[in-house]
């Protein structure tokens, strides 16, 4: 309780005395508690306010506000739309255009145990980032007689049906396309038995008989002999593009042609992908090709392992250019010819201290396949690499440096000496800048990784390829 004074009472209604007398005032006790309790407007009262001029304009002033900053920023959101730089269009790509694709062979060579072995080392190829695998021949023949030619069985000594059929389903299960090499006679120089137009109906049937497999493409070799045969329409049509068949691929190759031939039987033979062999010095072929057809009708191998030149420079050669990759087993640890894909399973065993010149050339074995890895990899990621345009900047007999270019994406530049003297190259296009990053090198003493590089009189020293990079700047 507390006590409140009053001025003013009634005298007659207070008794007094000497506790509630101070100076002829009373002094009255009240409830602590007691507070003036606001009620606030009724909903009648507060509708007459609102209702007045003053809350009616100032409410639709406000909404005024509101409206106006609304349309000031959908016409501010439609202008950044227009002038935005528009990005063109990805290309259609099928599996066999995200390359590398892999090819074996020689399956026991690459394996002891056959299509089994094959199988055990798929995990290795996802390692490796190939897009798809090219298998055999695995069919069976004797010698050069056309009678023993069976395409649509698997020779013994590489494995049995089953073996094959669950090589397929974990490939599939891996993300890896399989297609069945059917080169006819693959011990011999004549692939066709010099009787191409018998063998091109084994054909039209070895391919309907491996599709329904599961397989995803057949590979021809030397295709100007078969495509003159009356067989080869129906041959392809198993391939014209539906639902069904839309990511089944017909590849093939051609030997000892011209450039201009080559290009002419590129449109004749109507195949999904072109295997043409490639030396560094053939630009020509590069350039020619580019400029007739699509790159997503293109692949590149490896013309020899015999080749002077290190085979990191030939990698990063098939890794860049506008086309296909495709690489046989050991390309990617740099075998030598006549040595066996297995030894590659050797590398992650040390080597003996005791020999320096085997542990030398496991390490050597070892950084080749991370390079390999690493242009693999950057090859999937980089728009640019994968379906970018070709700009041939620089070409002379022993030495090129090219331009791949995709709309906003980074621009890759790739410079290439497989001479044995130094090169000086005098560099020119519209977008590029005066320095430009080192993604990927051959030689990473003078040229080390994520430097910046001038490109004025750009010195390559011999056997030296270099991969540069610069942002795309508008």
């Amino acid at each position: 309780m507390k006590d409140v004074e009053l001025n003013e009472v009634d005298q007659e209604k207070q008794l007094m005395n000497r506790e509630t007398q101070k100076n002829g005032c009373v002094k009255v006790t009240v409830p602590e508690n007691a507070k003036v309790k606001y009620t606030g407007l009724s909903k009648d009262e507060l509708m007459k306010i609102t209702n007045t001029a003053g809350w009616v304009q100032t409410r639709r002033a406000l909404l005024g506000l509101f409206l106006l900053g609304w349309v000031g920023m959908l016409a501010g959101a439609i202008v950044i739309i227009v002038q935005a730089p528009r990005c063109k269009p990805i290309p259609e790509m099928k599996w066999w255009n995200e390359g590398p694709l892999y090819q074996i062979s020689d399956v026991n060579a690459f394996s002891e145990k056959g299509l089994k072995g094959v199988e055990e080392k798929l995990d290795y190829l996802s390692l490796m980032k190939v897009r798809g695998l090219i298998l055999g021949p695995i069919h069976t023949v004797e010698g050069n007689q056309l009678d023993t030619l069976d395409l649509v069985s698997v020779k013994s000594a590489v494995g049995t049906e089953n073996d094959l059929k669950s090589l397929l389903d974990q490939a599939h299960k891996k993300g890896i396309p399989m297609v069945l090499n059917l080169t006819p006679s693959y011990d011999n120089a004549s692939v066709w038995f010099n009787n191409v137009t018998a063998v091109a109906e084994k054909i039209n049937d070895a391919c309907t008989h491996w599709l329904k497999k599961g397989f995803g493409g057949i590979f021809l070799p030397d295709l100007r002999n078969i495509m003159t045969t009356t067989s080869w329409q129906s041959t392809q049509a198993l391939f014209n593009k539906t639902e069904e068949t839309k990511q089944v691929a017909l590849m093939g190759s051609f030997t000892n042609l011209f450039t201009d031939d080559v290009s002419l039987m590129l449109n004749r033979s109507g195949v999904d992908l072109l295997l043409t062999e490639l030396d560094p010095a053939q630009t020509r072929v590069v350039k020619k090709l580019y400029t007739s057809h699509p790159q997503t009708s293109l692949g590149w191998t490896l013309a020899s392992r015999t080749q002077a030149a290190p085979v990191r420079l030939y990698q990063m050669l098939l890794f860049t250019l506008p086309g296909t990759p495709v690489f046989s087993a050991g390309d990617e640890v740099g075998l030598k010819a006549g040595e066996k894909p297995q030894i590659m399973w050797d590398l992650e065993n040390p080597a003996e201290e005791k020999n320096a010149t085997a542990k030398t050339l496991q390490e050597e074995r070892i950084a080749v396949r991370n390079f390999f890895k690493t242009l693999s990899d950057l090859r999937g990621k980089e728009r640019s690499l994968l379906h970018g345009e070709y700009v041939s900047l620089y070409s002379s007999a022993s030495s090129l440096a090219f331009l791949r270019l995709w709309d906003q994406s980074s621009r890759f530049l790739t410079a290439i000496n497989w001479g044995d003297a130094t090169v000086i190259m005098n560099l020119s296009y519209n977008d590029l800048p005066a320095q430009v990053q080192v993604r990927l090198t051959t030689d990473a003493v003078n040229l080390a990784v994520d430097s910046m590089v001038s490109l004025e009189k750009l010195q390559l020293e011999p056997k030296q390829a270099v991969l540069f990079s610069y942002p795309y700047a508008g």
